[in-house]
């Protein structure tokens, strides 16, 4: 799952993106809200934690921005203040959750979580393209009678290919995100990810190809 972490103290930012990659999220950090907002439209996210208190834009401005463009990814708000009209008019904006500051790590990710499930009419648990079926749950890359977990790293590349399997992708498209914005990861990853995966579709004998488009990108075809 990947998350889009919008908030302007550093310290706060690190430790709570240390804890929830401890939890296996893919974690974009921002730290004011324009880059919040340019990131939440130019990423697919499952999810996005705003605090409202934030330089250039605050939160409830994001949001507002956010729905209006269309953006339905699930928002969680985060504050210092506690009166019951701030947590209207973030309701009212659009989000999903409303947690205030100072919160417990605990209590932010069952929060997250909870955001998360009320979503999974968008994020089945099993993904399936030609004869594959991605488990989302266990990993598990299955054609016919024959199947074999994905490691991590995989396992999201192969995720965002078959999600969008209608259109090619690009390497700099697969590396934000089956990686993240803030990855250290280059380019050439993309295609040495590429490679394994196409080793795992021939062990499986998935009719399923990855093919290439030069200049174009990455995208799956299914030989019947």
């Amino acid at each position: 799952m990947k998350l889009l972490y919008a908030e302007d103290e550093p310290a706060l930012s690190e430790a709570v993106v240390d804890y929830l990659t401890y939890h296996n999220y893919i974690v974009d950090a921002v730290y004011d809200g324009e880059e919040a907002y340019e990131y939440a439209l130019s990423g697919e996210y499952d999810g996005i934690i705003l605090d409202i208190m934030m330089p250039k834009m605050d939160g409830l401005e994001v949001l507002t921005g956010l729905r209006r463009k269309g953006c339905s990814t699930p928002v969680l708000l985060l504050t210092a203040k506690t009166q019951v009209e701030d947590r209207i008019r973030g309701l009212d904006a659009g989000a999903d959750d409303y947690l205030p500051k100072p919160f417990d790590m605990g209590e932010l990710i069952a929060r997250i979580r909870a955001m998360l499930r009320r979503r999974e009419e968008f994020h089945p648990d099993l993904i399936r393209f030609g004869d594959l079926t991605l488990n989302v749950q266990s990993a598990k890359l299955i054609s016919g009678e024959y199947s074999l977990l994905l490691p991590k790293q995989e396992y999201r590349l192969m995720e965002q290919l078959m999600l969008n399997h209608s259109r090619f992708m690009s390497s700099e498209d697969l590396l934000v995100n089956a990686w993240g914005f803030n990855t250290d990861t280059d380019i050439n990853s993309v295609w040495l990810y590429i490679s394994y995966l196409r080793k795992r579709l021939s062990a499986i004998h998935s009719g399923v190809e990855i093919v290439t488009k030069r200049n174009i990108g990455y995208k799956l075809e299914y030989q019947s």
